[in-house]
């Protein structure tokens, strides 16, 4: 068998920055479809625009790469056709909370079961380092090069506001903590989350501010079922939380809407039944 750093791995060399965050990310959901026992052909990847839109070129498996801030949609529609498969949304703050963002907000409020990785690096990267969502205020980047004067917005706080199921938070540096993360996003039932703290080493490399202030949730007894717990944790400042933030079972969006559809979409006969030349004769 091979080992899990070849499980999952198309043998492109990845092109990312060396340290990128993007490396651990890729090694943790590499290790997370591993241990489960997945097929890749089980699994679809869909990534947006971004630097972390490389993923669908280095993870083996069934891939899509979808245009600036449309990955949450494609994702929706692949689980809508067909609900076996497993579905990984790869998508970068930018992506995902910018011009993705209403996307993003209704896929958790309808709980479609995908389950969304952002790569929260709080810059954009690919185009050089500009001020995104996430960009903490009096940031110097090339498009704020006397300060950010914005302030950032929290994706937690708003995601659970709009009836995110499952909403977790990881470091890219502790890839196996953030493996454990993404395998019980997988496992969830409906929409998951995770929000990936990781540095931009080239642009904005704030990973001994984060390791500084970082702590895991598991060591102080949190408990996800408690919505008003997880109001508080994902309002801390001065603290980075670490882990599942909040988890609630509730019907999965394709069970409510797919439940009289056998098969699903995907899985359907589509033959022609009568001849194609007749169709197309409409249109001349």
């Amino acid at each position: 068998m091979r080992s899990v750093a070849r499980i999952f791995d198309t043998g492109v060399r990845p092109q990312w920055c060396p340290g990128c965050g993007n490396y651990g990310v890729l090694a943790a959901v590499r290790a997370a479809l591993a241990d489960l026992g997945f097929r890749r052909e089980d699994v679809v990847a869909v990534a947006g625009i971004g630097c972390h839109g490389r993923m669908t070129e280095y993870l083996d498996v069934n891939a899509f790469h979808a245009i600036h801030g449309r990955a949450v949609p494609v994702g929706e529609g692949v689980k809508l056709a067909n609900p076996k498969l497993t579905v990984l949304v790869h998508t970068g703050d930018g992506d995902a909370y910018a011009i993705g963002l209403s996307h993003l907000l209704h896929a958790a409020r309808r709980n479609v079961g995908i389950k969304v990785i952002v790569h929260n690096n709080m810059v954009y990267a690919l185009t050089t380092g500009q001020a995104g969502p996430t960009t903490p205020r009096g940031t110097k980047t090339r498009s704020t090069p006397y300060g950010n004067p914005e302030e950032p917005f929290n994706p937690l706080l708003l995601l659970l506001a709009s009836g995110a199921t499952f909403v977790a938070r990881g470091f890219s540096d502790d890839v196996q903590h953030l493996k454990e993360l993404i395998k019980r996003a997988i496992l969830h039932e409906g929409f998951a989350v995770v929000d990936v703290i990781q540095p931009c080493v080239t642009f904005y490399d704030a990973r001994r501010w984060f390791k500084e202030r970082a702590y895991k949730l598991e060591d102080e007894s949190h408990d996800p079922g408690d919505f008003r717990a997880a109001l508080e944790k994902s309002l801390e400042a001065e603290r980075v939380p670490l882990g599942v933030i909040y988890e609630v079972e509730k019907p999965a969006f394709e069970k409510l809407v797919l439940s009289h559809e056998h098969p699903p979409p995907a899985l359907r006969d589509l033959k022609v039944k009568q001849p194609l030349g007749k169709l197309l004769s409409r249109f001349e």
